[in-house]
């Protein structure tokens, strides 16, 4: 397994016929070989699963697709890890086993927060370019699916916030389905209430947890073999950065590894645990700068700066320019 690659399965084929979409024409569309899916697990570079993404967008023609096919999911479409996730009590027990192994099925983080009263889960994706909008919408509508499957009840969750609002042609299918308004925010995130977090699974079956567990841990430890120690410091700190915690004892700590090890890796690596850091920071603040609806002010809390002076001194020494300089040269290209 790969670092930094997202992973299709067999079921996928099967989403594309019960959404009448003709899975030939969507890898066409995609540039990539129309045999691909026939061969079992198949591995995309993040370029590539979003044109894959876009082009089924595209071959559908349907601005609300992500709510339909979250509307259409079933078990046998699963990925192993969704399907071993319907084996846990509760979704709140689903949530932690998925944000655990998620990185099995692409480079993508998913953070838990909340007490007893509500659970918050946030979508964040460490690799360039972003992915497309109607991508984060799917992965929103994802956990509601979860949640209704495995209890059987229509779920309506809180609160549901998104980088980019839906197409407007989508409004209305994206409050039919989810039961409330997608509302715009910094992160992609979707809120449950606790009571509905803790709502029995009918899908739950320890003895199959058991079954699939010793699988998921070993393929978890094959991935972290791949992946670069640099890499794996990136997707913890685009995680910790927003709570300001970006120390190299913090990072460390996620890793199960102590500090000196962590700092002995990365140099072996030719690189430094402070060169990661300001790399990460930078890509973020490219990326959060094309949200013009992010202030700059917002941008430096979410780097994990406590002031603005801090996050304009370290932008000018990363790039040569200030950040309001690359904002408005951006949105002049649009």
């Amino acid at each position: 397994m790969t670092a930094g690659k997202f992973y299709l399965g067999s079921g996928t084929v099967a989403m594309f016929a019960d959404l009448g979409i003709e899975t030939g024409s969507v890898l066409r569309t995609a540039g990539l070989p129309e045999d691909l899916l026939l061969q079992g697990q198949t591995a995309l570079t993040p370029a590539q699963f979003y044109r894959c993404w876009t082009a089924v967008e595209q071959v559908s023609g349907d601005p609300a697709l992500a709510a339909r096919l979250a509307a259409q999911l079933r078990v046998e479409t699963f990925q192993p890890l969704v399907f071993a996730a319907l084996c846990s009590p509760d979704l709140r027990r689903a949530a932690e086993r998925i944000a655990l192994y998620k990185r099995l099925l692409g480079p993508q983080l998913v953070t838990l927060d909340g007490g007893a009263d509500r659970l918050t889960l946030t979508m964040r994706w460490p690799v360039r370019p972003p992915p497309p909008s109607g991508l984060i919408a799917y992965e929103l509508a994802f956990w509601v699916a979860l949640a209704r499957l495995g209890t059987r009840k229509r779920i309506v969750p809180l609160r549901v916030t998104a980088p980019e609002p839906p197409h407007r042609d989508a409004v209305d299918a994206w409050q039919e389905y989810l039961g409330v308004p997608v509302e715009s925010g910094t992160t992609a995130a979707v809120t449950f209430a606790g009571t509905d977090t803790t709502t029995p699974f009918l899908t739950s079956n320890a003895q199959m947890w058991q079954v699939f567990e010793p699988d998921l841990r070993r393929r978890l430890a094959d991935l972290d073999q791949a992946e670069s120690t640099a890499h794996r410091v990136r997707a913890v700190l685009v995680e910790l950065l927003p709570a300001g915690n970006h120390t190299a004892a913090g990072v460390a700590k996620r890793l199960a590894l102590s500090t000196r090890t962590l700092q002995r890796r990365l140099a072996e690596e030719h690189t430094s645990f402070q060169a990661v850091l300001d790399e990460t920071r930078h890509a973020l603040a490219r990326h959060y700068l094309e949200q013009q609806e992010i202030s700059v002010t917002e941008i430096a809390l979410l780097l994990g700066y406590d002031e603005s002076r801090s996050f304009y001194r370290a932008f000018r020494a990363w790039s040569g320019t200030t950040p309001h300089r690359v904002r408005t040269t951006e949105e002049t290209l649009k």
